[in-house]
């Protein structure tokens, strides 16, 4: 009881704590605690101070940053929540929410849109990486079923095919947009905004709201499907709906803040190294330390130059390092 009573105050303080740090260190300006809660008050109308209301900082505050640490957030919760699902589902510790290729699906959507303006960038994102999903599926399935070392394969070939597609596109553009297209294949929250997050929110709470409920039956999962099955869990319909699940979220951040590597491989095994193996836990331990880690990122990559690096370049510079370590102090059995 007592230790259930210190992980759930640990997963809500780490968050908490991280999103007071985000609203008041910046590239603009850093404020106080004091300052910070002033403000606060000010928002929430407990006191009123007309200065401060039309003031710049306040408008950074709650204009700027707010929405962008809401964001991150959500994208590191769902990403990190995507990679348990998919690797309790696929049993297989090296499978993370690209796997099936949505990053590279979807990264071409958002080029195509960017190039031929038919469609919002971000809904075309999540489509083309819906798309690479129900391609990586139909590849293979063969013989009324598919295996997971062939969904796996598929989802290479699939990443590659629309890599290459998105190659063409770039070779094709001018040199602005290219810039574009660049930068968002390497991930950025610098374009956060509200209306970002209210059309990101509302896909990746559903998303996140099945996994928990579902949290359970990850368990039976992971012992294998006639384990699940003798229980009475229909091991391929419940694979189905998670796997819809975590492309649905996958898809939604990806076409949100552009393409963030390794994150989703390698929070679930910090997850697993702190909580255990237990999913009804981890489950919970993915979206706490996947927004909180995500967030700790991006207030290096906004802060520690002058300049705002794309955060997909320090979780790639940071990922690899700790997936690196994690590899070679857990023996990961790579045939699994």
């Amino acid at each position: 009881m007592i230790k259930s009573i210190k992980t759930i105050s640990l997963l809500i303080l780490l968050p908490v704590l991280l999103v007071f740090v985000s609203l008041i260190i910046g590239s603009s300006q850093n404020i106080g605690m004091g300052e910070l809660f002033h403000h606060i008050t000010l928002e929430l109308g407990m006191s009123k101070d007309e200065a401060a209301l039309q003031g710049s900082l306040h408008t950074i505050l709650w204009q700027v940053r707010l929405p962008r640490i809401v964001l991150t957030f959500l994208v590191g919760a769902s990403l990190a929540s995507a990679g348990g699902v998919l690797q309790a589902v696929f049993r297989n510790p090296i499978v993370d929410p690209f796997t099936l290729g949505i990053s590279s699906g979807s990264a071409f959507g958002a080029a195509l849109a960017m190039l031929f303006p038919v469609m919002a960038v971000n809904i075309s994102a999540f489509v083309f990486g819906v798309v690479a999903v129900v391609i990586t599926y139909l590849v293979s399935y063969a013989g009324a079923k598919t295996s997971i070392v062939s969904m796996v394969l598929a989802g290479m070939i699939v990443s590659g095919v629309f890599t290459a597609f998105l190659t063409v596109l770039q070779y094709l553009s001018d040199p602005y947009k290219l810039q574009a297209i660049v930068q968002w294949t390497m991930g950025n929250l610098h374009t956060a905004s509200w209306q970002k997050v209210y059309t990101a929110v509302f896909p990746i709470l559903i998303g996140l709201t099945v996994i928990v409920i579902l949290r359970w039956k990850l368990n039976l999962l992971a012992l294998g499907d006639h384990e699940a099955m003798a229980v009475g869990v229909n091991p391929t319909v419940l694979k189905l709906i998670l796997m819809a699940v975590a492309t649905m979220i996958t898809a939604s951040s990806v076409a949100a803040v552009g393409v963030i590597s390794l994150f989703g491989l390698i929070v679930p095994h910090i997850s697993r190294m702190i909580f255990g193996p237990n999913n009804s836990i981890t489950v919970w331990a993915n979206i706490s330390i996947g927004g909180a880690f995500l967030l700790l990122i991006d207030d290096f990559s906004r802060t520690v130059m002058p300049f705002e690096i794309p955060i997909g370049v320090f979780t790639m510079i940071i990922g690899a390092p700790i997936f690196i370590y994690l590899m070679r102090r857990n023996a990961i059995n790579w045939n699994s």
